[in-house]
């Protein structure tokens, strides 16, 4: 009989303890920024699982935190589903996120944007899913999971910093406020121990902010053109298109 390992998390890659970050088994894409990444198990965002990004309100400076990340995998369409706000095409481009890769999807209620979703992630052809939804039930969150895990395919519900306290199936859930040069982060749940303090995340500004004339004068170009909405996911559902 083989000796037992000096450590039990070398039993296997899925056991950590719970002082420990948990050792990611699925791929992960690198969040852009050092002292967010070493607070994630793996070095960063994870691929084929929930991830909840708890906003105190839309527009803190969510889409920089992620651009990094959406950059990485931009070979393949990025789904924005019900935003709270047109997205800008050209502030947009001028973050590094390349906007002929984005997929707008409208949707009318609840069901159709979670139905929409799923259609999404089961078709497999995206690099990243971003859906934004006030209010979730439980079974909801829960088929979203389970959708994710059979992608390759980052998945983020942008949702109130108020459902902190609710239960979530999310495989890393973060609380995001804002600050004078980025984002204050609380890992409210990963795989490991608790977060410890709220710590900054530093944001890049785009371009236009460091202009005072610069939205007066500007003329339109390409890049600056809105995104077109779609009602139904349909172009990311064909594996052949």
């Amino acid at each position: 009989m083989s000796a037992l390992p000096k450590h039990i998390e070398e039993i296997h890659p899925s056991l950590w303890r719970a002082n420990q970050l948990a050792r990611q088994v699925g791929r992960v894409v690198p969040t852009g920024y050092d002292n967010l990444s070493t607070e994630l198990p793996g070095g960063g965002w994870p691929v084929g699982a929930l991830t909840e990004l708890l906003l105190q309100q839309p527009g803190i400076g969510e889409m920089r935190l992620l651009q990094p990340a959406l950059t990485q995998v931009s070979k393949r369409p990025i789904v924005l589903i019900k935003p709270p706000h047109e997205p800008s095409g050209h502030g947009l481009h001028h973050i590094g996120i390349p906007i002929e890769k984005l997929l707008l999807l409208k949707t009318e209620t609840s069901a159709d944007t979670l139905w929409s979703a799923e259609q999404v992630l089961k078709a497999g052809t995206c690099g990243a899913v971003l859906m934004w939804q006030q209010h979730m039930r439980a079974d909801a969150l829960r088929r979203l999971s389970l959708a994710s895990q059979s992608a390759e395919t980052m998945l983020f519900i942008l949702r109130p910093l108020a459902v902190q306290q609710d239960a979530s199936p999310a495989a890393l859930r973060i609380g995001l406020r804002p600050s004078t040069r980025g984002v204050m982060i609380d890992i409210v749940k990963r795989k490991g121990p608790l977060g410890t303090e709220p710590f900054e995340v530093v944001l890049k500004h785009s371009p236009i902010l460091f202009s005072e004339h610069g939205r007066m004068t500007r003329q339109p170009t390409k890049v600056a053109r809105k995104l077109t909405p779609l009602p139904i996911p349909v172009s990311v559902l064909d594996d052949d298109a």
